[in-house]
C-alpha cells in the first residue's frame, strides 16, 4: 500500500471511531432522554467543563510582571461581554481565541 493510500485508510479509521464514540452514546441512552440524572448533567456538564477550562489555561498566568496578564483578561472580557451581548458561544470563543492568537503572535501586548 502506497504511503497516500495507507493515510487514507488511517484518516478514514480514525473519522469513524471518533463519529462511533460521539454517536453510541446518543443510541444507547435515547429511551432515556428524559431521566432526571442526564437532564442534570446535559445542563451542568457544559458549564463547568468550560469554568475548569478557563481556570486551567490561568493557572500559569503571572500577575506581578508585564503586561500583568493584559492579553489573557481582554480576552476573557472579549468573550464573556460577546456571549452575553449576543448569546452566540461559537462566536464568542472564536472571537476571544482569535483576539489572544492575534496579540500573543503579534507582541504587542506580550
Amino acid at each position: 500500500m502506497s504511503d497516500t493510500g495507507y493515510l487514507i485508510a488511517i484518516i478514514i479509521v480514525m473519522a469513524a471511531a471518533t463519529f462511533l464514540t460521539r454517536v453510541i452514546p446518543f443510541i444507547l441512552l435515547r429511551r432515556m432522554a428524559d431521566h432526571p440524572l442526564l437532564l442534570f448533567l446535559g445542563r451542568y456538564t457544559p458549564p463547568a467543563i468550560m469554568t475548569i477550562l478557563v481556570l486551567y489555561s490561568l493557572q500559569n498566568l503571572n500577575f506581578t510582571t508585564p503586561p500583568f496578564g493584559a492579553v489573557e483578561l481582554i480576552a476573557i472580557f472579549l468573550t464573556t461581554t460577546l456571549h452575553v451581548w449576543l448569546r452566540h458561544p461559537l462566536l464568542s470563543i472564536f472571537a476571544g481565541t482569535g483576539f489572544y492568537m492575534a496579540a500573543m503572535q503579534s507582541g504587542v501586548l506580550s
